[in-house]
């Protein structure tokens, strides 16, 4: 775990390095308050802080209260270090969003303990935040937070001139393996169903549950035509090879629709995903065990309606 050591004096900050270190921390280093903050904003700062009250640029209490409001999505736990054990500065350093002080000069045992301490909340945050945007069933993202996921990356496709690509695959017939085999079988089925899938995907793409045995994958920075070739190994992963269960063996096919939008196709959210449902509900009607990828807005062939075959 990351660690910035936010501190002017030379001597401290060469101190602290080495003993977080020695515990095993990656320390980061500013000596400045403008540069922790800036350090503390970006996406995969440090998510524990070690910061000294007095800095040049910006105090550390200014430092905590701009991170706080910030509303950031992760969580930064920070510890004050200083000289100042009066009351009315212990209070002002948590009032500003302060976790824990510790004054100067500190014990190194101190330090260690209180540093444990912090990455003790920081896991737990952690762990809650994943539970919270986790399906409990497979692991894989939940329908709030694929969706969420979705919102974001197409707000900054709309920024580039790269293309967004979204899968919208269903399990074959699901209804038939739980009213065959059980619903114990269904969830075994389903778990190994999103865990091929997902070893197809990219490591950034996101992969979720939208519903029932309905998925998500986002691609982004990717193009119509290797989305297609993402979504037909998702298919083949799940056709070519039965999954074992504690009930019997299963057949298992999934039907797939993609659609994709970039710059010049601007869309909202809604429309992409009925866009990609309805592919998918034109792979239903052909028969299954396909994929279909949704014309590009305005190139569209109006097809009549069959009835919505079962999922």
């Amino acid at each position: 775990m990351k660690v910035l050591v936010a501190d002017d004096d030379p001597v401290s900050v060469f101190y602290l390095q080495d003993v977080l270190a020695e515990w095993g921390y990656e320390v980061v280093v500013a000596t400045d308050g403008l540069a922790a903050e800036a350090i503390l904003r970006q996406e995969d700062g440090p998510l524990l802080a070690v910061l000294d009250w007095m800095m040049p640029g910006r105090d550390g209490i200014d430092v905590c209260h701009n991170i706080r409001q910030a509303g950031m999505a992760r969580y930064v736990y920070m510890i004050m270090l200083t000289s100042r054990t009066e009351t009315e500065f212990i209070v002002a350093a948590m009032n500003a969003g302060a976790d824990d002080y510790i004054a100067k000069p500190f014990i190194a045992e101190e330090m260690r303990v209180r540093v444990r301490a912090g990455r003790r909340i920081v896991d737990l945050e952690h762990e809650l935040r994943r539970q919270a945007t986790r399906d409990a069933l497979t692991g894989i993202f939940n329908r709030g937070a694929i969706l969420d996921l979705l919102q974001k990356d197409m707000a900054r496709q709309a920024r580039a001139s790269n293309c967004l690509s979204l899968i919208f695959a269903d399990l074959d017939h699901f209804k038939r393996i739980n009213d065959s085999y059980g619903h114990l079988a269904g969830d075994e089925v389903l778990r190994e169903a999103t865990r091929r899938m997902a070893s197809t995907l990219r490591n950034y793409d996101a992969f979720g549950r939208y519903g029932g045995e309905e998925l998500l994958a986002v691609l982004p920075d990717c193009d119509p035509e290797h989305a297609l070739f993402v979504a037909e190994r998702m298919r083949s992963v799940m056709a070519d090879t039965s999954v074992p269960t504690a009930y019997g063996v299963i057949a298992v096919t999934v039907s797939i629709g993609i659609a994709s939008v970039n710059a010049a196709n601007a869309m909202d959210m809604t429309e992409l995903l009925h866009r990609a449902d309805s592919a998918l509900y034109a792979a239903k009607m052909q028969g299954r065990n396909c994929v279909i990828a949704a014309p590009w807005p305005g190139t569209e062939k109006q097809a009549p309606d069959d009835g919505i075959p079962e999922r």
